[in-house]
């Protein structure tokens, strides 16, 4: 129940409709609780008498009965069917609303697949848990209550008799909910799990192909399948031994109530009028007391997926940690002061005004230091102590070897990633300080790595900006080089498939590029864009993307000499640190762990 009672804010606003179903369900069960009684009024009366009106009578008014109890759980269904919909979708909007504000180490911990299988299943269980058991628990709970205050009231000692289940049922159920709980978890985890693996399969199907690993895939996924069976077979165990005995018990009370009620009869103590009234009653206390059993397995898989769904949403969003959040406000202070904010880099002398007059610094790095929060304690941070500055306007390549935390620190710039110690700056103001979405649009990004959605050509290059026109795609797709697309067979308008999978690596590399400058950003973050690109292909994007880059503030991921060459200064990162800034021909003359990345030949560095 503490689960559940979780999901009262999304009930809230149809609470008039469910609470209405509620009782409307309520008043047909309890009709049913009437025609025991017209059944006694007929068998001491008309059948007694022999009268035929009368059994035409209780008969038509039985038929009434009937059909009224069939309308009002008609009326039921109607009145909660739209109104739950909307509750499943507003549950699956909100989490992947929250999704999408969770920072990427969140990601980086979790399986697509267990997050599918929460907004998917688990959510059509809460759905359909609040559609039918939830409200069947109170309804079977108040029919049960009324029944037996009616056989109570008819004869009560053969009441008692039917009473005896109750104390072994409740403790059965207790200790019954107790195993299903843990078995019932394991199987929407274990679904979880299998879901990833499709969802990989699929996705890395070439490489399953190329390997030729089908078999192998195919087997392991074929043990996760069995062990999804085995869980969903110790489930269905549980709910079989349960269901039966709570349907045996129940039976063995009105047999024995039969037997004594027959005797009663034969002794002149009871009317066969209020003996048919009384079995009629308590085989119309059976429903509701049998179907206890998958009515509390319902209910346990409900408050289960409650719990994975909270899981997620309990998750804090991107926050800044507390040494950012001073940095933010000693910059606050700062700029109300008059004064420049102080990160201990370069000088900014070289600072151009803005439009409205202030200066612009530029990107500065002040101390930045950076671990993932899943580091063990005792591991070197991924960046530690970076001090760099890019000059508004101009371009910097970041230089290092694999693993020195390159792609690490251009993350932190659109807070990808949230720095550990120290402060980043875009002309004097600490990413902290300002608005997610501001930001967003302040820098734009593009990967080594390019991501496409399941959309079209021209839909994923203007993911890249809030106003986009058909002016700035062509020019972004011509400064990327992506003439390609107006060759495909609806031009800008073509579907691009899943992850962009049916079109090249640098095919899809171009349009991520494009999706990057269509916005024409201030500042614009590019890590290794062009690696997937031909000599011809990279030259043309490199002389496009010059006249872009002298128009905004970039930092760029280079491991070629020529995307260096783009570069008005070159950084080096060795080990988490700046250990050279300069250009180009410096770096060549000066450093030689530059010259061997620059070359390729190891041996360079040692000499």
């Amino acid at each position: 129940m503490r689960s559940l009672s979780r999901l009262w804010p999304y009930l809230r606003p149809v609470r008039a409709r469910f609470f209405t179903a509620a009782g409307v369900a309520v008043v047909a069960s309890c009709l049913g609780l009437v025609i025991p009684l017209v059944l006694k009024w007929m068998v001491d009366g008309p059948v007694a008498d022999r009268d035929p009106g009368g059994v035409w009578l209780g008969g038509a008014l039985l038929l009434v009965l009937g059909i009224a109890e069939a309308g009002l759980f008609g009326l039921r269904r109607w009145l909660v069917g739209r109104p739950l919909a909307a509750v499943e979708a507003s549950m699956r909007t909100d989490l992947y609303r929250h999704l999408q504000r969770l920072p990427v180490s969140f990601h980086d911990r979790w399986s697509s697949g267990q997050l599918l299988s929460r907004a998917t299943t688990d959510l059509m269980l809460l759905r359909m848990f609040l559609a039918f058991p939830l409200t069947f628990l109170v309804v079977n709970g108040v029919t049960v209550l009324a029944g037996f205050a009616i056989l109570f009231a008819q004869q009560w000692t053969l009441g008692l008799v039917l009473l005896l289940p109750a104390v072994p049922l409740v403790v059965l159920c207790s200790v019954f909910e107790t195993r299903y709980a843990v078995v019932a978890r394991a199987v929407q985890d274990q679904t979880g799990d299998l879901t990833t693996v499709v969802e990989e399969g699929v996705l890395g199907v070439r490489i399953v192909k190329g390997f030729g690993r089908h078999r192998s895939q195919a087997r392991a996924f074929r043990a996760l399948t069995e062990r999804v069976r085995s869980t969903e077979l110790r489930k269905a165990g549980l709910l079989a031994t349960i269901w039966a005995l709570i349907m045996t018990l129940p039976e063995l009370a009105i047999g024995t109530a039969l037997v004594l009620g027959t005797v009663q009869v034969a002794d002149g103590e009871l009317s066969a009028g209020t003996l048919v009234a009384f079995l009629s009653t308590a085989l119309t206390l059976r429903w509701p007391v049998e179907s206890l059993g998958f009515l509390l397995a319902m209910s346990q898989d409900a408050a289960t997926a409650t719990d994975r769904f909270f899981e997620v949403m309990d998750e804090p969003t991107a926050e800044p940690q507390p040494a950012t959040q001073e940095a933010a406000a000693q910059q606050a202070s700062a700029t109300r002061n008059g004064s420049a904010p102080s990160s201990g880099s370069a000088p900014s002398s070289g600072s151009a005004p803005s439009s409205g007059g202030a200066p612009r610094d530029g990107l500065r790095f002040a101390g930045v230091e950076f671990r993932y929060a899943d580091a063990p304690p005792d591991a070197p941070p991924v960046l530690a102590g970076v001090d760099l500055h890019i000059r508004s306007g101009e371009t910097m390549a970041l230089v290092g070897a694999t693993g020195s935390g390159k792609t690490t620190l251009t993350a932190l710039v659109p807070r990808l990633h949230e720095l550990t110690h120290g402060r980043i700056t875009l002309d004097g103001r600490d990413i902290t300080a300002l608005p997610r979405d501001e930001l967003r649009e302040l820098v734009a990004v593009a990967f080594e790595e390019p991501t496409l959605f399941s959309a079209t050509a021209g839909e994923n290059v203007m993911m890249g900006a809030a106003e986009v026109t058909e002016a700035d795609l062509l020019r972004a797709l011509d400064v990327a080089q992506a003439d390609f697309v107006h060759a495909l067979p609806k031009g800008t308008d073509t579907q691009v498939g899943e992850q962009g999978l049916s079109l090249s690596g640098g095919q899809r590399q171009r349009l991520a590029l494009a999706r990057a400058v269509v916005g024409q950003p201030r500042f614009l973050i590019l890590d290794d864009p062009l690696s997937a690109l031909d000599v011809h292909t990279e030259a043309l994007v490199e002389a496009a993307l010059r006249q872009v880059l002298a128009t905004t503030t970039a930092l760029v991921v280079a491991h070629r000499p020529s995307t260096v060459l783009l570069a008005d200064r070159v950084a080096l990162l060795s080990e988490g640190r700046i250990t050279a800034v300069g250009t180009h021909h410096q770096l060549l003359c000066d450093s030689a762990e530059y010259r061997s990345l620059m070359s390729g030949d190891e041996r360079e560095e040692a000499r």
